[in-house]
């Protein structure tokens, strides 16, 4: 509300300067409740009366002031002069601040996603600069798709978050980070929303926001649903690997095409384990999300467990601690095998054969662990509104995002 005033008072100078003008007006001081002004004629006295209560509450009561403005105005359309001039200016000033706050109070407190909508692309148009419409059009796309399951307006949502992170990551600040925390966070949404409303059009992208996203002092880094997107994307492409590796190599000698696929999926598992890894750590101990953090811990140890010769001795330290370490990036794609391997226990476990490369055709079958944390409507409509919870009610549903 004070930076509303604030924005109200860069026409404070012009009061001085109309000032003198009142006496044309008669004395505003005993000018109160003229009956003229309740009727909304434009006499003398009830023009004093309006500007009286307009000067009155200026600075202390936007809303007052702005309705005796508006009065004044109303009443006597085509009176020329300082007064109105002035007039116009300051009602013209608060009516737009007014729709900003708006904007907020639609999308936050009331949840009417449609209204917000179609309020922010007015607001646009009157300031294609201006970065809070676009963070609303774009976040606000993400809400709508999650909250009614109309994926319509996915590809325009989708524009719109580009164009705010682009305007946010040039410099560009909205008045206050409503509805998120700091700019990080709204970044880390913004970045979240953009890989959701990708996912299904553009998998690689998705995938990059969803990690770009939980790079940032965000709560959605918090949230285990973030890493269930990462972990699903790169099921469904260890799944396709895996296919390829079965169709190519199965049952053949070794080759050193085949020990590339070999490699090229092992670091697919590996990223699936650093995933799952994060989901688990994140999920916290409320026990709504016990039953399906069960599924992504079994997940985890079956992952973890073939690529460490069948043990999950140091699994628990690696949760404990992969929170503190950066996500990885989507690994390049290796044309050639490494010089050596990493760490033996980055070696799949031979088979009954001696072949290490056959031994990637044992490896667990993709499983699409996002099927089990579906976004619940009626919880992303809970929670979407509100500020980010550092962790979701429920661990089978979006929480906040």
């Amino acid at each position: 509300m004070k930076k509303f005033f604030g924005v109200l008072t860069i026409f404070a100078a012009l009061v001085l300067t109309v000032a003198p003008a009142r006496a044309v007006i008669g004395p505003v001081q005993t000018q109160t409740a003229a009956p003229a002004a309740a009727q909304g004629q434009c006499t003398d006295e009830s023009k004093a009366a309006w500007y009286a209560d307009f000067t009155k509450n200026r600075t202390t009561d936007a809303k007052a002031a702005y309705e005796a403005g508006k009065k004044y105005l109303t009443a006597c359309p085509t009176e020329e002069g300082q007064i109105p001039a002035y007039l116009k200016k300051w009602v013209a000033a608060y009516e737009k601040e007014a729709r900003k706050l708006k904007l907020t109070d639609l999308f936050v407190r009331e949840r009417k996603y449609a209204e917000a909508m179609t309020l922010a692309k007015e607001l646009l148009a009157d300031e294609p600069e201006n970065v809070t419409p676009l963070i609303y059009l774009g976040y606000g796309g993400y809400v709508v798709a999650v909250t009614t399951k109309n994926e319509a307006g996915n590809a325009d949502a989708a524009n719109y978050t580009r164009k705010a992170i682009q305007a946010i990551e040039a410099g560009k600040t909205p008045a206050d980070w409503a509805p998120f925390k700091t700019k990080d966070d709204a970044l880390g949404y913004l970045y979240y929303s953009l890989g959701y409303l990708e996912r299904s059009s553009n998998a690689t992208n998705a995938l990059a926001n969803f990690i770009k996203a939980a790079t940032f002092d965000s709560e959605i880094k918090k949230n285990p649903q973030t890493y269930v997107f990462i972990t699903a994307s790169y099921e469904a492409e260890y799944a396709k690997q895996s296919a390829e590796y079965e169709r190519l190599y199965k049952g053949k000698d070794e080759t050193p095409e085949s020990k590339l696929a070999v490699a090229n999926i092992n670091q697919l598992v590996d990223r699936i384990i650093d995933s799952l890894a994060r989901a688990v750590a994140s999920a916290g101990t409320d026990a709504a999300g016990q039953q399906t953090k069960a599924v992504w811990l079994a997940r985890l140890t079956e992952l973890y467990k073939f690529r460490n010769n069948n043990s999950d001795a140091g699994l628990n330290e690696m949760i404990a601690g992969v929170m503190a370490k950066p996500i990885p990036p989507v690994p390049t794609p290796l044309t050639s095998l490494p010089a050596a391997p990493a760490t033996s226990t980055t070696t799949p476990t031979a088979n009954s054969t001696g072949s290490p490369a056959n031994a990637a055709t044992t490896a667990p079958a993709a499983k699409p662990v996002a099927a089990t944390t579906a976004p619940k409507t009626t919880t992303a409509a809970e929670t979407a509104t509100t500020k980010p919870a550092t962790k979701p009610k429920t661990r089978n549903n979006h929480g906040r995002p």
